[in-house]
């Protein structure tokens, strides 16, 4: 089972909100046929508080500003708040950023009360760079000059607000306001204040260039075990196991395996898990006891290291190990299982499978563990898999994993066609409208009004349409 709603702030699934909060296809369909005002109350509730588990890798805005579009709603509520008294004592992204976003993709379509609030809010909010990067891929060129002096406004004429400036356009996710500002005749001074700013940018990244932190060559394996080891014990702390293994495979020779396999064994936490993960990597035929006593360790640094080594190496004997461990009802079987799932072959559809039954009893399923399971249930066309896919699929609050899922469901559940795969169309993640469109049965008439629809929106991405256009053409129809 998937953690509780009263846990992760999601409503149960089969609810309107628990639709939208994950968004699936179904909850677009089911906010269109429900009363206006829940709708509303729904989709506003999603949008202000954003329900993702991981909002810089799930996509939720294209697919509630669709939603607004539909409706034709009012943004009354958005505004409320971006403009609240909030927003200056708590500028963080995660409280605004959905909100942009949705007004982005809806000033897309044209909405002119969407780009109005991104503007305003580009020179009143303090999450104003989000809304600058919204409206540089979206305004016009007039539209984005009349801003300038707004927002360098915000930037003192002095010393430090000079530093600010020159950060804030060397940081730019999108340069475009910034170079019309730089360019901007009606404008002299500023354009004289963001040219010093564009080669003060220019000057840090070359000094960044010149001078990159961490090891050096000629370093030795002592060096780059206590560069690891300073990493941990700084504030903040940097776990640098990943760039010290790769250091170490550059400087360490064979003479140094004595001293890595000691260091693999009982080294300090930081240390260990960089020897670990560089014998790992070089299939060291002594690094999977290690790797076992690691593992079960009190250590939770030093036990994810050691999972995560197992998991990324390659050799012969890999997949042997595997499945002498994939039997464990620990996190070290576990990790086994999903070797397996990502290399093994149908011999070993038993263990993934029971790895899988494992993981969801546990009550504690995340992405993470859940992801190489369903894709390996997938690879291997584990038809057994088949229900407690459509579970994760139906109950799973992360959009990302449920984009797998359906990806797997098309390779082991014949009724998927015409069951998910419609639902799939409408979709907030790019990847499962694309499956979407590669599988839905076109015997639904709902499915080739959407294609046609995805087809000519301006806002879809490249590959689903795409695939869209494939299956209007004729082609791959399932």
């Amino acid at each position: 089972m998937f953690a509780s709603p009263t846990e992760t702030d999601i409503a149960p699934s089969g609810s309107l909100l628990g639709l939208l909060q994950r968004g699936r296809g179904d909850g677009w369909l089911h906010a269109l046929a429900a009363p206006r005002p829940e709708a509303m109350a729904a989709l506003d509730r999603c949008v202000l508080h954003d329900p993702r588990l991981d909002w810089q890798l799930e996509h939720r805005s294209l697919y509630y500003a669709r939603l607004y579009a539909e409706l034709d709603a009012d943004l009354g509520a958005l505004a409320s708040h971006l403009f609240h008294p909030d927003d200056l004592g708590r500028p963080e992204e995660e409280r605004t950023g959905l909100a942009l976003s949705v007004l982005g993709h809806l000033t897309s379509y044209d909405n002119d009360a969407a780009r109005g609030l991104l503007r305003r809010y580009a020179v009143e909010g303090a999450n104003w760079r989000w809304a600058l990067d919204e409206l540089a891929v979206r305004d016009d060129d007039a539209g984005l000059r009349a801003l300038g002096p707004a927002v360098l406004g915000r930037f003192p004429a002095t010393e430090e607000g000079e530093a600010e400036l020159v950060a804030a356009v060397r940081d730019a996710f999108e340069p475009r306001p910034w170079r019309l500002w730089a360019e901007d005749p009606a404008h002299p001074r500023q354009r004289a204040r963001l040219a010093r700013a564009l080669e003060g940018g220019h000057f840090d990244r070359w000094q960044r260039q010149l001078r990159p932190p961490g090891p050096r060559p000629g370093w030795s394996v002592a060096a780059v075990l206590d560069w690891a080891r300073e990493g941990y014990e700084s504030t903040p702390r940097q776990w640098r196991e990943a760039p010290a293994a790769r250091c170490l495979s550059a400087v360490a020779g064979p003479e140094d395996r004595p001293e890595l396999l000691r260091a693999a064994a009982d080294g300090e936490p930081p240390v260990r898990a960089a020897a670990l993960r560089h014998l790992a990597e070089r299939d060291d035929p002594d690094v999977c006891p290690l790797i076992e006593a690691a593992a079960v360790t009190g250590d939770a640094d030093v036990a994810r290291a050691a999972l995560t080594a197992f998991s990324r190496m390659c050799g012969p004997g890999v997949l042997a190990q595997a499945r002498r461990w994939a039997g464990r009802t620990d996190a070290l079987g576990l990790t086994a299982a999903t070797v397996l799932a990502r290399r093994g072959d149908a011999h070993d559809a038993p263990s993934v499978l029971g790895a899988l039954h494992r993981v969801l009893r546990s009550g504690e399923a995340g992405t993470c563990e859940m992801r190489p399971l369903v894709e390996g249930a997938g690879r291997l066309a584990i038809r057994g898999a088949a229900p407690l896919l459509r579970y994760v699929y139906r109950e799973t609050p992360s959009s990302q994993l449920r984009g797998h899922t359906a990806k797997a469901l098309a390779a082991v559940d014949p009724g998927f066609a015409a069951g998910f795969a419609v639902e799939c169309l409408w979709d907030c993640e790019e990847d499962t409208r694309e499956t979407g469109a590669r599988h839905a049965t076109t015997g639904d008439t709902r499915v080739m009004e959407r294609l046609r629809r995805l087809a000519t929106d301006p806002a879809e991405e490249a590959g689903v349409q795409t695939a869209v256009r494939g299956r209007l053409d004729g082609r791959a129809a399932p």
